[in-house]
């Protein structure tokens, strides 16, 4: 193969994978107990959002149906879509060997099949009719067939939208779920068809010629993972085949249907296919690639060819490529070739991310923790060493112990620096100190032996921010593995640091939590966020800042009185009965210079038994110290004092 010759190409395409992935999201959320059922906007045999715009495209600039059903008809019956002969009877003439694609069998839908990523439920019971749009910056990126069926289409506002369907969901655009939801796909297809290069969540391309032989031709490599893709539960996926990328993709999204969803485009006739094809599909293709700097060029060059009257991929070919450079620089001369069918591009396969995860198997299982500590120290050294391989270390632990009974426990820890394999060994030991015979009927906590320790890096960092300073770390350094060396001496709770929690009350709010554990303290204890969400929550009653620098343990009892020697109490009102002018704390007596509130704080108000209210006060004394006093009833006490 010469240098610039186009690679044959497989490409497929998933129609509207925003949808897609919200539903799968969805249907694997219903599987857990407690669960809303997933959404699902897709009828049965419905077309894509996606599918209807591509056909739509060409209506709007130029490429009217005719064009698109020559295109289909001559892919169909051997000819090319300007009516010349296609080189090679390769394009598929029948049906895939599946049938027709007959209803959606995503997770959260009807139909049957289990997800790629490990199974996801499927049935009426999880589906639901209602629109859904995705929407990034107010504009509808992707809907489903029900929504379009009520109107709402690509492009639209937000508002438009709404008014076409009433009814419509709205759910903001997610990357990080598109890829999310993409990449076990992407694994699935590696499995059986090595080299994918992910385009982009929804679109991914492969070079033919290896499926192709093993699988004995390209249309049988694209249905075989068509087919495998609809075991996995996706419907509705579609494949070209063709010279170059962007040829493949155009091949999928606009010469497949759902009875037929494999194209080729034979060998030497990209320019062919091309030519009916809208120029605006330059601007829509995600091959063009360059982020978001090309697509604007790509959109700029495709609105200026409309305005010069140049509507189609054919007649942008026709001109002299030494005219378009002139006009439109490299960029332009790099679209001109795509639209003439020469895409010299290789695909480019992605590199798999590396197996970071250990697991280490004992049979028979271990029940001692020792046992179980010292089989995972060469473990822990290839763990360290594997993320060391790709310069990155580990901040937070996933620790998995899977006991001989089939209960599990699973918890997470952290580390004030990067974990080295001493202290993965130490907090599998730790676990195992806590959690062993502990176990509840919901499988929480272990009650037999030790027959799996699975460790996966939570949470990763770039091994440069960690790497030793030049002259040392100085004291704090020499400080952390002091008290890491003590903690592995004493057990995990054998060190502690404090820390501020959320409360009402000062006492409450001083937290100790064991060292290496950052600011979060057991989840148990403080439930699913730690401390930052606790701190987080909307706490009535709790003191603003500044607050106190010392704080009782136990609340210092104290008489308040007023000047005539009365005790001072508050109503359930708030009114004072009388103005405090001094107080006795530990038998001295302290006259009261300066005094503020009262401050209401108020616990559990709904439960008569063990409701709460008790109001606070500032006070200054005649040594200008600062008092924070607590009213409860008819007893004072002073819960801190402001140095």
């Amino acid at each position: 193969m010469t240098p610039g010759t186009p690679v044959r190409s497989l490409v497929l395409w998933f129609p509207d994978w925003p949808v897609t992935a919200l539903e799968r999201e969805a249907g694997a959320a219903a599987q857990r107990p407690g669960s809303r059922p997933a959404v699902s906007g897709k009828r049965p045999g419905s077309e894509s959002d996606e599918v209807a715009e591509q056909r739509d495209t060409g209506d709007r600039l130029g490429a009217g149906p005719e064009a698109r059903a020559g295109t289909r008809r001559g892919a169909r019956s051997g000819r090319s879509p300007s009516g010349g002969a296609l080189p090679g009877a390769a394009l598929p003439g029948a049906a895939s060997s599946g049938g027709a694609v007959s209803g959606a069998a995503l997770p959260g839908a009807a139909g049957s099949g289990a997800a790629a990523s490990g199974g996801s439920p499927s049935g009426a019971e999880h589906r639901s009719r209602h629109p859904i749009a995705v929407i990034e910056r107010n504009l509808v990126v992707a809907c489903s067939a029900s929504a379009r069926a009520e109107g709402v289409r690509r492009g639209q506002r937000r508002r438009d939208a709404q008014a076409r369907c009433p009814g419509l969901k709205l759910v903001n655009a997610d990357a990080a779920r598109d890829h999310r939801a993409f990449a076990p796909i992407v694994s699935l297809i590696e499995e059986r068809a090595p080299g994918v290069q992910l385009v982009r969540p929804g679109l991914c391309a492969l070079r033919a010629r290896g499926p192709a032989r093993y699988y004995g031709g390209e249309t049988e490599a694209a249905r075989m993972l068509i087919g495998a893709l609809r075991d996995a539960g996706l419907d509705g996926v579609r494949a070209g085949i063709a010279d170059g990328p962007f040829t493949a993709e155009q091949a999928a999204r606009g010469g497949t249907s759902a009875d037929d969803p494999v194209f080729v485009v034979p060998a030497g006739g990209a320019a062919g296919f091309l030519a009916p094809l809208s120029v605006a599909v330059l601007d829509a293709s995600a091959m063009i690639g360059a982020g978001a700097a090309g697509t604007k060029d790509a959109a700029d060059l495709v609105g200026l060819l409309a305005r010069l009257g140049v509507q189609t991929l054919g007649g942008f070919a026709a001109m002299e490529p030494d005219r378009v450079r002139e006009r439109f620089g490299e960029r332009g001369v790099r679209l001109h070739a795509l639209a003439a069918g020469h895409d010299s591009r290789p695909v480019q396969p992605r590199t798999p991310p590396p197996e970071l995860q250990r697991e280490v198997a004992f049979e028979p299982p271990l029940e001692i923790a020792d046992q179980v500590a010292f089989a995972m120290r060469v473990t822990a050294d290839d763990f360290v060493a594997g993320l060391g391989a790709v310069d990155l270390v580990c901040t937070e632990l996933r620790v998995e112990l899977v006991g001989d009974r089939g209960e599990r426990s699973e918890r997470v820890w952290l580390h004030p620096g990067s974990f080295d394999a001493a202290a993965v060994v130490d907090r599998v030991r730790w676990q195992l100190a806590e959690d062993v015979g502990t176990g509840d009927a919901a499988g929480r906590g272990l009650r037999s032996g030790v027959a799996l320790v699975r460790i996966s890096p939570e949470t990763v960092d770039a091994a440069s921010h960690h790497a030793p300073a030049l002259f040392g770390g100085g004291p704090e350094e020499r400080v952390h593995h002091a008290l890491s060396r003590v903690q592995a001496m004493l057990g995990h709770r054998g060190v502690l640091t404090p820390a501020i929690g959320g409360g009402r009350w000062l006492a409450e709010r001083q937290v100790l939590v064991p060292w290496g554990d950052r600011d979060e303290r057991d989840r148990q204890t403080t439930g699913a966020g730690g401390l930052a969400a606790q701190r987080a929550r909307p706490w009535p009653g709790s003191l603003p800042d500044p607050l106190p620098t010392t704080v009782f343990a136990d609340p210092v009892p104290v008489d308040v009185r007023a000047l005539g020697g009365e005790l001072v109490d508050v109503d359930e009102r708030g009114n004072v009965a009388a103005v405090p002018a001094f107080f006795i704390e530990s038998g001295r007596r302290r006259a009261i210079e300066a005094w503020a509130g009262p401050w209401p704080v108020v616990e559990r108000g709904w439960d008569a038994a063990r409701s709460r209210r008790a109001y606070r006060f500032q006070v200054v004394d005649a040594d200008g110290s600062a008092w924070l006093l607590v009213c409860d009833g008819d007893a004072w006490t002073a819960e801190a004092t402001y140095d």
